[in-house]
Order: structure tokens, then C-alpha cells, then sequence
């Protein structure tokens, strides 16, 4: 059984994103920013934002950061977010979920310049992923794709099952699934029959957002690849994920770890978007990505 860890491939995506950051300095003599936009003090959320800022520092990317208080009003919010999409240095705006109530994410997301919308939650982008045709990829899914890909997991003709059907993580993912050319399965709350599904998938990734909610008694092949995304804390405050890992891991071939497999993906996917915002608005090829 073969554990996927994330470290060995985001190392591999770092190098790709200081090499083609360098390309558009060169170029340029811009460096690829992102602007972060954190409202209110959630902790989560401000060791959220703090990594990436320093992942940009560390990888040679430029970074502003934007802390706005919790009781920041809609329109004060809108009037960041347009300032920014207007910033000719800023290439990739980021405005960290969740929202404190009282303000529409949904209505901030949609107004992010697609060019620039690093996290691919606008329509816009969300249409050209459906299509095939996105250029800036939802982070998540798409680092689930470099662990496939970096451990020659052939993907094309399996069957793969998504368990979860967020807009941020269960949706997009199928997608780049079947544009992989896998045959895919959405399993949700609604699902009558889990078992069922599990017992035919090459490919698992569970993103439900439930801990431990996939359990080692269910019909898993002995070949099947899980990819774990979920990120969740157990009454003691242990990290765990959405699948029972030491009762699936000995019974399939290979299985991401919480934490340690998706998680460090997301950022790493990140710093490819930002770089990637900039070389298209630069009109610098992005193969390098």
C-alpha cells in the first residue's frame, strides 16, 4: 500500500512556479502578485492567509495583504475588490472563505475579476472549467490532480467516485475527472446506496467534509486509489479526515494521508494560478505551469 503524500509533489510544482516567475521578471520586470483579502479575525483563516503570504515571499511572488475589521460593511468590501481588479500589479486577488454573516460571499466572488480570480469560484471560470477550457484551476481539485499524475495513477477508462458535491472542492473535481476521461460517480447525502458505488470505483476522493465518514467496511477494491480531502478534528482535536484511514489503508493499493496528502496541495496550486494569472495578462505562454 502507497502512501500519497503531498511534500514530494508540491516541491515538484514550487520549482515550475520560481522557474516561470522568473520568466515573467525577466520578461517584464514584474513579479506575479496575489492580494489577499481577509475579513474579520478567525484564526483559521489568518494562519490561512499568513502561509500563503509566505509561500509568495519564499517562492519570489509578490504579496498584499488587506485586512479589513468583522463588521466591515458590504459596500466597503466591494469597493476593495474593484480597486484591485483595477490594480495593473496585482494579478491574482484571493478573498478568504468563510465570510463573517451579514456579508454575500456568493455576490463578492462574482464580482472578482475572472482574470484574476486565483480560487476559480466566478462563474466565468466555473463555465470554462465545465468546458474543458479553464486556464486558472479551483486549487483543491486541481492539486488532487498533480498527486495522480506525479504517481503515474493512470486515470483515463477508471471509475472514479467523488463523495461530496461542493461547489469549492466535490463538483470541480468530478469535472477535471472527466476530463481526465475517467467514468465518474457523485456520491452525496442523498445517496441511497455508498456501498454500491465504492464496490466499482478505481478512484475514490472523498471531500464530504465529515470525519471518518468512509469506514473501512465497505467493499473497497484492492487496487482502488483514495484520495482523502477532507480536513476535520475529532473531539480530542486530532486532525483526521473524511476517510477511516487505518482501516482502509491495508485493504487498497494506495491512500493519501491527513494530514500530510491533499491539504498543502491547495497553496501549491495557488502560487501555479498566480503565476499563470500573470503570464496570461502578460501574454507570456504558461506550458512552463
Amino acid at each position: 500500500m502507497l502512501h500519497l503524500k503531498a511534500e514530494p509533489v508540491a516541491n515538484e510544482v514550487y520549482a515550475r512556479v520560481t522557474r516561470a516567475a522568473q520568466l515573467v521578471r525577466e520578461k517584464t520586470g514584474h513579479s506575479p502578485t496575489l492580494a489577499t483579502v481577509l475579513v474579520g479575525e478567525d484564526p483559521a483563516s489568518q494562519v490561512y492567509v499568513r502561509k500563503k503570504g509566505e509561500m509568495c515571499h519564499k517562492l519570489g511572488l509578490g504579496h498584499r495583504d488587506y485586512k479589513l475589521l468583522p463588521d466591515v460593511t458590504q459596500d466597503v468590501l466591494f469597493d476593495t475588490v474593484r480597486k484591485l481588479n483595477a490594480d495593473p500589479e496585482v494579478d491574482g486577488i484571493l478573498v478568504q472563505s468563510p465570510l463573517p454573516k451579514g456579508l454575500d460571499e456568493a455576490a463578492v466572488f462574482d464580482l472578482i475579476d475572472p482574470k484574476k480570480d486565483v480560487d476559480c469560484f466566478s462563474p466565468y471560470n466555473v463555465g470554462l472549467l465545465s468546458q474543458g477550457r479553464g486556464t486558472l484551476l479551483p486549487c483543491t481539485p486541481a492539486g488532487v490532480m498533480e498527486i495522480l499524475r506525479h504517481n503515474k495513477i493512470d486515470i483515463a477508462g477508471k471509475r472514479a467516485l467523488v463523495v461530496g458535491r461542493s461547489d469549492i472542492v466535490g463538483k470541480p473535481m468530478a469535472l477535471l475527472l472527466l476530463h481526465a476521461h475517467a467514468t465518474v460517480t457523485v456520491a452525496h447525502s442523498k445517496t441511497r446506496d455508498l456501498a454500491a458505488c465504492v464496490a466499482e470505483s478505481d478512484i475514490v476522493v472523498a471531500a464530504i467534509g465529515r470525519a471518518r465518514f468512509l469506514k473501512g467496511d465497505l467493499p473497497w477494491k484492492k487496487d482502488a486509489v483514495v484520495i482523502d480531502v477532507g480536513i476535520n478534528r475529532t473531539p480530542e482535536g486530532k486532525l483526521c479526515g473524511d476517510v477511516a484511514f487505518d482501516e482502509i489503508a491495508p485493504k487498497v493499493a494506495a491512500i493519501t494521508p491527513v494530514p500530510g496528502g491533499v491539504g498543502p496541495m491547495t497553496i501549491a496550486m495557488l502560487m501555479v494560478n498566480t503565476v499563470r494569472a500573470a503570464m496570461l495578462r502578460k501574454g507570456i505562454s504558461y506550458k512552463e505551469l
